[in-house]
């Protein structure tokens, strides 16, 4: 069997639920759908350390994030690792190009790949005065370099009055064609026309939507702006504290106070989904049309999700599912024949298995990881990868970490010692903390055992081997990692 070209997709801020094929009651993804319908999706997909640096280091790596090395978000680390998905596959013959987000440092950090096109969004720790000129996005960012050939020198992403991470909603100001969404694609299929055509490819298509700013194109806002849509999932146990105290606040952790604003949030994100999706439609067509698309695998996922008013939270860094499940979805094309075809998968998987998949796919030797291959999911009858998952994020006195199975999550938070229970078979959207109740004390005791023996060892001091002990000091990255 001839190995398999291999497409990427990756989106930013990526709700795990926000698919037609998922069973949304609201966002239209039809060309995800169509990937889903002629392959495998994971429903139980979770990003172990929900925030873009730490999840794409587990992407890139293979690894769990006590073994990465980032287990928070914190800009300018330097990103060192002997192994990655794009290094392993260029070693193995493959021709390797990412189109659009990295977020490594520096900026130009290649990781293995022949050629990178550049585009991270908005960061701000290289946009500061303070930065070298060959490290600002304004030098160093692909899109960023060609908006100003198409629209003014001075032409920016913030020309729409928005923040990178901002719940605020408006429709891109520039002509479609210009949007960081479009010029991902077209940079995409652009490579097919001058990829090396004696050698199988490894493309990552990597887009920075529907991370902020909500800014669609005016289209695919209007599909939802004025269209009645599901409230964000509010449970029994929520605090209005920090949504008084915050909810006035442009980018606030909680998301808008006002109900109008809470759906232009919500018409702006989806927007962006179905834009993205319709984008992807492009890239589907230019395989068929190049030939390529029978034997493409082609992998869509995100790096994280998005609270989008859950539990009265905005963006991402927590436990609860809003934040950290995302969508997997493996569709086989024609050169794997093995590969199920519209099937759902409940097995628990993470970002750290992508990199051991692709290499299987290649028939690539692939180093020591902690994630594991799908493909016997997906190849065979085997329906179960792991028992549990461990997920985490420094967070400050937000932060946690989780044990999540197939049919329960247990959240406990650092500096407080609170816990959190959600049985989400029954409670996918997690409105019942169940913490408390008789009938699920020796389960939680059960998981409450397993995050103990999860944090053993660990250098912040979390657990005796007994107990879990609050108010250690939490950095979001390892100190290895820095020496």
């Amino acid at each position: 069997m001839s190995r398999p070209n291999i497409l990427l997709i990756m989106a930013d801020q990526f709700r795990g639920d926000c698919l037609g094929a998922a069973g949304h009651p609201d966002v239209k993804t039809p060309f995800l759908d169509t990937l889903a319908s002629r392959g495998v999706m994971f429903e139980n997909a979770y990003s172990a350390c929900p925030s873009c640096i730490a999840a794409r280091a587990a992407f890139h790596t293979g690894l769990a994030p006590e073994h990465h090395g980032r287990v928070g978000y914190e800009d300018n680390i330097p990103w060192k690792y002997e192994h990655t998905i794009a290094g392993e596959l260029s070693k193995a013959g493959y021709y390797t190009q990412c189109v659009g987000k990295m977020h490594v440092h520096p900026l130009r950090n290649y990781l293995g790949f022949h050629n990178v096109e550049l585009h991270d969004g908005y960061l701000h720790a290289y946009r500061y005065g303070k930065v070298p000129y060959a490290e600002s996005q304004r030098q160093a960012d692909d899109y960023f370099h060609w908006l100003r050939n198409q629209c003014g020198v001075d032409a920016d992403v913030t020309d729409t009055g928005l923040e990178c991470n901002s719940w605020i909603t408006r429709p891109w100001i520039y002509p479609e064609k210009t949007h960081p969404t479009n010029w991902v694609t077209d940079r995409a299929i652009d490579f097919f026309r001058r990829r090396d055509r004696e050698r199988p490819f490894f493309l990552m298509a990597s887009y920075l939507k529907p991370h902020p700013p909500f800014d669609p194109p005016e289209y695919y806002l209007n599909l939802y702006l004025n269209k009645k849509l599901t409230p964000p999932a509010v449970g029994t146990w929520e605090n209005l504290t920090q949504l008084l105290q915050e909810g006035r606040i442009f980018d606030s952790k909680c998301g808008p106070i006002d109900k109008e604003l809470i759906h232009q949030m919500q018409a702006g994100y989806y927007g962006c989904i179905t834009h993205l999706d319709h984008q992807i439609g492009r890239l589907i067509q230019t395989l068929v049309e190049e030939e390529l698309y029978d034997n493409t695998v082609i992998i869509f996922t995100a790096d994280h999700g998005e609270e989008l008013g859950d539990h009265y939270l905005f963006r991402k860094s927590r436990g609860f599912e809003g934040s950290s499940r995302i969508p997997l979805i493996v569709s086989g094309g024609n050169i794997v024949p093995e590969l199920k075809k519209n099937t759902v998968s409940t097995a628990i998987t993470e970002l750290r298995d992508i990199m051991p998949t692709v290499l299987d796919i290649a028939q690539a030797p692939s180093p020591d990881l902690d994630g594991e291959s799908l493909l016997p999911l997906m190849a065979d009858n085997k329906t179960h990868l792991r028992n549990y998952l461990h997920g985490e994020h420094s967070y400050g006195k937000y932060s946690s970490h989780w044990i999540v199975t197939e049919r329960d999550k247990y959240i406990w938070y650092t500096e407080t010692g609170e816990e959190q229970y959600f049985l989400l078979e029954k409670d996918p959207h997690e409105l019942d903390n169940l913490i408390g109740v008789a009938d699920v004390t020796e389960r939680v005791e059960e998981l409450r055992n397993l995050l103990i023996k999860e944090l053993q060892g660990r250098p912040e001091g979390f657990t005796d081997g007994t107990s879990l002990i609050p108010g250690k000091a939490y950095p979001p990255t390892l100190d290895f990692l820095k020496s």
